[in-house]
């Protein structure tokens, strides 16, 4: 399944030659982030300011979370990320935006013991990028095309090299507290100035509908259990009830009935895998009125059935 083509754009600066990370820094920011993941799994760098993600071995099975405002940059292996919508693979020749909150579905498909898969993620904050928007587009940003949740190019080869500075002033300690906003605000300038500029600069803009919809995915994540009216939901979101539903269906290809199931579902999952309740309490504690509804569309969502999963687990 591919992606859709509105969400494939360049991260490069237009009005530079378009260039893939040269090997040497796709080396060097594997090795510095060899330093932080010493084994597999997700790793805090300067409490959450970055993650690295490691993982040394191809994945059987997808893993089901939900993505946060970041940039990915995988300098090592490959990974494959599906959507409700389309999906897409990415490796050292891509890299991927994050703009919003949205249930995906993910799997290491090339890692080994020596050359283990490794992911940089660097949050976007939203009040941080809106900053630099003002900056970068002093008369506004220019209108871009429907806002998306995901987008994914070409990896610019300036920012590897401001990652690779980036993860050496954290190494060395070369006073990092007062340097490294800096560096990431250099690598959020790049990514305002390259093509994907007008689109991920909706991620900071006040009022933009990217904001309005990420804030009631905010609103859905938090309250998932509980239910809703979607007029109600549009009102908290600042929206009209037609507009909010188009807007939110762009960004995450969802109703917001479907979003909140698959928050549901995916929390009900963590917990029976987790042992911590019987299959009849989690459906009921994430919202379920009909344990019989949970079976049905848990089996729908993970392919297989809630008792099974709890067993293979």
């Amino acid at each position: 399944m591919s992606l859709n083509p509105a969400n494939v754009i360049c991260f490069c600066d237009p009005r530079e030659q378009a260039v893939l990370p040269e090997p040497a820094d796709l080396a060097r920011l594997t090795q510095l982030l060899a330093g932080f993941a010493p084994y597999d799994g997700n790793f805090n760098v300067m409490d959450g300011t970055l993650h690295v993600v490691r993982a040394s071995g191809v994945q059987a099975e997808q893993t089901h979370s939900h993505s946060e405002p970041s940039l990915c940059i995988v300098p090592q292996g490959a990974k494959s990320v599906a959507l409700a919508q389309g999906g897409f693979e990415y490796d050292h020749k891509k890299m991927v935006v994050y703009a919003a909150q949205v249930p995906i579905r993910a799997r290491v498909t090339r890692a080994s013991p020596t050359e283990p898969f490794y992911c940089l993620v660097i949050p976007l904050n939203a009040k941080r990028l809106n900053e630099l928007v003002l900056k970068v587009f002093p008369n506004g940003a220019p209108m871009g095309s429907k806002s998306r949740a995901v987008y994914v190019g070409d990896a610019s080869a300036q920012i590897v090299k401001s990652a690779c500075r980036l993860i050496e002033l954290i190494a060395a300690q070369d006073n990092p507290d007062l340097l490294v906003p800096h560096t990431i605000d250099e690598i959020l300038f790049r990514l305002l100035r390259s093509s994907a500029g007008a689109a991920i600069a909706q991620i900071g803009i006040r009022d933009s509908h990217m904001e309005k919809v990420s804030k009631s995915l905010h609103w859905l994540r938090q309250h998932y259990d509980q239910p809703f009216k979607v007029e109600e939901l549009a009102q908290f979101a600042g929206m009209s009830v037609s507009s909010f539903h188009n807007h939110f269906k762009d960004i995450t290809s969802m109703t917001p009935l479907q979003y909140q199931k698959v928050l549901r579902l995916q929390e009900a999952r963590r917990l029976l895998q987790g042992r911590i309740m019987d299959i009849t309490r989690v459906a009921y504690s994430v919202g379920y009125t009909s344990a019989s509804q949970f079976s049905r569309e848990y089996t729908r969502e993970f392919g297989v059935a809630p008792s099974k999963d709890v067993v293979s687990h």
